[in-house]
């Protein structure tokens, strides 16, 4: 399906013709009022008028902003209704209210696995609207519920794609690329949705957490690895300060370090500069041995 327009006339138009009828008719029947009878001629058309007046009073619609009227007339679509205002379209048509506002979706907190295996809890927001009536009406069976099943299925499949946390750059995590996690859902969604005539305009991450079995050891293990990284950093780190310092002491002259002598000077700066505690200087009188 296919969303398209349908006939319609500006109601106002429609309430002269409608007007016009009901007075023709009334003249038409005057004659009852003083006790006469009409002719039949006169009884017949109107009847008539009087029955198109009915007709015409059935397809009268209102229409709010962002809102739409699907027109279906005996099972078959006719069309939709955008425009905002008094309208009237196909007599005896049944009529289906689509609201093209934007909305929102809260999904429920899931549990599911990360890419390493770990349970944890995430949840998220999606914030969608209405684009094609005719989908959202033909194609899938009521679009809310769609929308609904569609979101928590994408939401799972891309917390199983990734980890929750890491400690490198390169790696894209759920708790630290926020931004590309969310891309990546609302393109998914997207997808998913098209064929309900969906567009998602955002789709975000609202909670994440390890599940709470498991949420005392992962931190343990957090804490470990961001020590471990923040070591490594150090270290490297020291190593380049060390390497540095000593070229520049060599190439003004003020040392001229061989041997035992230069790699006690690169452990002492090592040590100074890696150690987690305050070292305590030795003033060395002497010599470097």
């Amino acid at each position: 399906m296919k969303e398209r327009g349908t006939f319609v006339i500006n109601a106002y138009a429609g309430f002269i013709v409608l007007t016009v009828f009901i007075g023709i008719a009334i003249y038409l029947l005057k004659p009852i009022l003083s006790e006469q009878l009409p002719s039949i001629t006169n009884i017949v058309i109107a009847a008539v008028l009087v029955f198109v007046s009915f007709l015409l009073l059935t397809s009268l619609r209102i229409i709010e902003p962002n809102q739409a009227r699907v027109i279906i007339f005996f099972g078959t679509y006719l069309g939709t209704i955008r425009k905002s205002g008094i309208f009237m379209t196909v007599p005896l048509a049944k009529s289906i209210d689509v609201s093209l506002r934007v909305r929102n979706f809260n999904s429920n907190t899931l549990k599911v696995n990360d890419i390493d295996g770990n349970p944890i809890e995430i949840a998220a927001v999606v914030v969608y609207r209405v684009i094609d009536t005719a989908k959202a009406c033909f194609d899938v069976e009521h679009y809310e519920y769609f929308v609904a099943v569609q979101s928590e299925t994408a939401i799972r499949h891309v917390a199983t794609k990734y980890p929750y946390d890491t400690f490198t750059d390169s790696d894209i995590s759920l708790r630290g690329n926020a931004e590309a996690v969310a891309e990546e859902l609302t393109r998914e969604l997207q997808e998913r949705l098209s064929v309900a005539g969906v567009e998602v305009i955002e789709a975000r991450i609202t909670h994440l957490a390890y599940s709470p079995e498991i949420a005392s050891a992962m931190l343990q293990r957090q804490q470990a690895k961001a020590i471990l990284s923040a070591r490594q950093i150090i270290v490297e780190g020291a190593v380049y300060m060390s390497k540095t310092a000593i070229e520049q002491l060599e190439k003004d002259g003020t040392l001229n370090l061989q041997g035992e002598q230069r790699a006690k000077l690169v452990n002492n700066l090592l040590v100074s500069i890696v150690s987690d505690r305050g070292t305590q200087p030795i003033i060395n009188t002497g010599t470097l041995d």
